[in-house]
């Protein structure tokens, strides 16, 4: 986005630096990339991602700080997964956004989705960090966000997960964590903070306790960073061996609660420039005559699971009135392509990583490059110059 960044990149892209890009990526975290990485970074104008930043704080506040909001959300957390002890507010949230460009020509920011639940907090920035180095890219191009650098985001990344407790008593808890494409974050998290991941299915209970095994010896958890997904948990009908509702004599490093309560689920009621039209498909006034320019998607699946583009009347109807409030109906934004690639103008959907301690604050971008209808991979078949990528921003004169 940024022309003369995109240029000297574009000008000096080979394929041999693309593969040791690669080879760098798989060394720095542990393994291979299961996931598509783009061959390039995005250049990010400073002012458009402190607009982006300040619009997703401007979103969260207006949902955590309205009490009428967080009296209704009660109904979106089931109540097998309704843990006690809220906090006050989520820890780690993700504003995802897409551009769109006005009649005046200049790009806005338009919400695709948000949710409170943790993302690539110790990925991204050794993604960012790589594209810098094997490139030998512009040193003052910058990833942290709100001022932050290596240092004092680490020490906010830190104190978020491990607070004050010892790093063998913080656990990151998923299913079947080797089975994920996360898992380079999760090795990265390990070798950053010096916690261990561990599955859901290994944890143990003992009254009010929780306990894992390692290295013969049974050690207690005193504090979750949470990264199990519910839809996940129930599609594969994971047997726990905790409840969720239980008392636990343990910390949540992000309350897993706000999962529910920042979701799609919150789209509908928000009030902003950036957020398309949504409804709640069981509170649709009427069908729209142009569904071809909305998207249906039910409430609670990540990686696009069940999202229907352009949906037809048959898939509207084909959803169970009983279930039609687990999903919304969107206006789809027709995002404007503004990464200029060797193979064409791709777009780019970017995802503005928040954590929440002492004050909201904007840390990080993901960046998703595609050309299909939605940047998931399933959509980007056969593709070059999209999947996951970082965005690198200018500093600020």
């Amino acid at each position: 986005m940024i022309p003369s960044y995109r240029q000297r990149f574009n000008a000096g892209f080979t394929p041999q630096k693309h593969q040791r890009f690669k080879r760098e990526m798989a060394a720095r975290c542990g393994m291979e990339v299961p996931f598509r990485v783009s061959e390039t970074p995005c250049f990010s104008p400073a002012a458009l991602v402190e607009r982006m930043g300040e619009d997703g704080k401007a979103l969260i506040r207006q949902l955590v700080e309205n009490r009428e909001y967080l009296a209704r959300s009660e109904s979106s957390i089931p109540a097998q997964f309704r843990v006690p002890n809220e906090a006050a507010h989520p820890m780690f949230v993700q504003v995802d956004f897409g551009l769109v460009r006005d009649a005046a020509g200049e790009l806005q920011p338009k919400l695709v989705e948000l949710q409170a639940f943790p993302s690539l907090y110790a990925y991204q920035p050794v993604l960012s960090q790589t594209y810098i180095d094997v490139f030998g890219l512009d040193g003052s191009l910058r990833y942290h966000l709100s001022g932050l650098d290596a240092a004092s985001y680490t020490q906010l990344l830190r104190d978020a997960i491990v607070a004050e407790h010892t790093p063998e008593n913080v656990v990151l808890m998923e299913v079947h964590p080797e089975e994920q494409k996360t898992l380079p974050d999760f090795l990265l998290t390990e070798k950053l903070l010096g916690i261990r991941t561990v599955c859901i299915t290994k944890i143990r209970k003992e009254g009010r306790r929780l306990f894992y095994e390692a290295g013969g010896k049974r050690i207690p958890i005193h504090r979750i960073y949470n990264r199990a997904i519910v839809d996940e948990l129930e599609r594969k009908g994971v047997a726990l061996p905790f409840d969720f509702r239980d008392d636990l004599d343990v910390e949540w490093a992000g309350h897993p609660n706000w999962y529910f309560r920042i979701s799609k689920y919150s789209i509908p009621y928000l009030k902003h420039a950036s957020v398309p039209r949504t409804w709640f498909l069981d509170q649709l006034p009427s069908v729209p005559d142009d569904l071809e320019n909305f998207v249906l998607k039910p409430l609670y699946s990540f990686a696009g699971l069940g999202v229907v583009i352009s949906p037809s009347r048959k898939d509207i109807e084909a959803i169970p009135t009983e279930k039609r409030s687990q999903y919304i109906l969107q206006e789809r934004m027709n995002f404007t392509p503004v990464i200029e690639t060797p193979h064409g103008a791709t777009k780019a959907e970017l995802r503005i990583m928040y954590i929440w301690l002492k004050e909201l604050t904007p840390v990080l971008i993901i960046v998703r490059m595609g050309r299909g209808l939605m940047m998931g991979v399933d959509h980007n078949k056969n593709m070059k110059w999209v999947g996951s990528s970082a965005g690198l921003v200018e500093r600020s004169s």
